[in-house]
């Protein structure tokens, strides 16, 4: 017989967690302090990414924290402030970002997303959401300087160990795989393993899909407070109700950190906020990209091109810092030639928070001190890219079944040494 599930979150984490919980035959019901139209999940990339096999935790980002931290147009941003949980997560940020624990996590992180990518193939392929847009043209690296491209041929290198599809572009090679616009890079590394999706589609599409199924989603509802009993959560009062659970899934990207507060458990994590800029103009551009020295990304959706980037740590919030606008699109006119980003399209502008763990592992676990509990956020820059494989480790959890893969080293109360 199913249980009765509650899921606090309806990002990509907590409709994929449903999507995967309701074909188990559970009673679902998602809770969301939004109205799940905007936020992370909508705004993001849209990327398929096995190929981004290195953690942010990685050597070097804390120097590049420190030395952009005036500069509120850099791509990499940390607003100075005092903050005991912020300082709290820099330092475990800091203890993370060790040659030693990246290559570690090289092998995990390439394999949730693998697993990820053909989840997300097998979604497609069962109709269950219709016809939605997925494409496998793989993610371009463009860099304009040799540096930045030897750096990227490192990565490279790791990525074919591990299996991946692999190819090295010169300034000919990115004219003939896009021809119609020209491009100022003096080469690309094209991860012809990746893929991309159109985010807001898909999301619409999967909410549609559960409503279908009889998944209640309630929006708009903030969650207040629980009550325990046994080690078990037995209600959860939001701010119009009260609901009874058998089991409880926290899937709030950025507000899990304050949700696990109220149940005394702490869960180290940071909104890492990016910002989107949609031309529904043609652009000329039909293959996904990232624009190595301006850190941003850049991807042909179903009827429109969007440019996203940046990683500001400013707290939750969700002001939209002009400034970084403008830098994605002048980075934008800068690789491609003859693209002009309208003030029109900077105006309408959006931003989404990403949850960052310390060590750029996501959280995916039962938490020790509550049997019913599974936290699955924390996701940083994957998240889209790791949302069907998240769901589907998450009901194999609630199922207490074997998972699919080994997610000791992703357990929610982890220690950072």
């Amino acid at each position: 017989m199913g249980k009765r599930i509650i899921i606090i979150g309806g990002g990509i984490i907590g409709l994929c967690s449903a999507y995967y919980l309701e074909k188990d035959g559970h009673d679902i019901t998602i809770i969301d302090k939004s109205e799940m139209n905007s936020g992370a999940s909508y705004v993001n990339a849209g990327y398929i990414t096995p190929s981004h096999i290195i953690p942010m935790a990685s050597p070097g980002m804390i120097s590049k924290g420190l030395r952009y931290m005036f500069d509120s147009s850099s791509p990499f941003y940390m607003k100075p402030r005092l903050d005991k949980d912020f300082i709290k997560w820099a330092w475990y940020f800091k203890k993370s970002s060790t040659i030693e624990k990246v290559e570690k996590a090289i092998p995990l992180i390439k394999d949730l997303n693998v697993l990820s990518r053909e989840l997300f193939m097998d979604i497609k392929a069962s109709g269950d959401l219709g016809n939605f847009h997925l494409e496998r043209k793989g993610l371009l690296m463009y860099y304009q300087t040799q540096a930045e491209g030897d750096h990227e041929m490192l990565v490279a290198e790791k990525a074919k160990f591990l299996g991946l599809e692999v190819k090295q572009l010169d300034a000919a090679g990115i004219r003939k795989i896009e021809p119609n616009i020209s491009v100022n890079a003096i080469g690309a590394v094209h991860y012809e393993c990746d893929g991309h999706t159109t985010p807001n589609e898909f999301m619409q599409k999967m909410k549609n899909y559960l409503e279908g199924k009889g998944v209640r989603i309630y929006t708009n509802e903030e969650v207040v407070s629980f009550k325990a009993s046994n080690e078990k959560i037995a209600t959860v009062e939001t701010t119009k109700n009260v609901y009874k659970t058998d089991d409880l899934v926290f899937a709030a990207g950025s507000w899990s950190s304050n949700l696990a507060k109220k149940l005394e458990i702490s869960l180290p994590i940071q909104a890492g906020k990016g910002y989107r800029i949609d031309v529904k103009e043609p652009t000329g551009i039909t293959m996904p990209a990232i624009l190595m020295e301006a850190k941003m990304a850049v991807t042909p959706m179903k009827g429109f091109t969007r440019f996203a980037g940046t990683m500001e740590f400013s707290g939750i919030n969700s002001k939209i810092r002009k400034k970084r606008v403008a830098a994605i699109a002048n980075n934008a006119s800068n690789y491609f030639k003859g693209l002009q980003i309208s003030q029109s399209d900077r105006a309408k502008a959006q931003c989404g928070l990403r949850p960052v763990s310390p060590d750029g592992l996501p959280y995916i676990g039962k938490a020790s001190g509550y049997r019913n509990l599974v936290i699955a956020t924390g996701h940083a820059m994957m998240g889209w890219s790791l949302g069907p494989i998240t769901g589907s480790l998450v009901a194999q959890l609630i199922s207490n079944s074997k998972t699919t893969l080994d997610i000791k080293a992703l357990h929610p109360e982890r220690k950072f040494k």
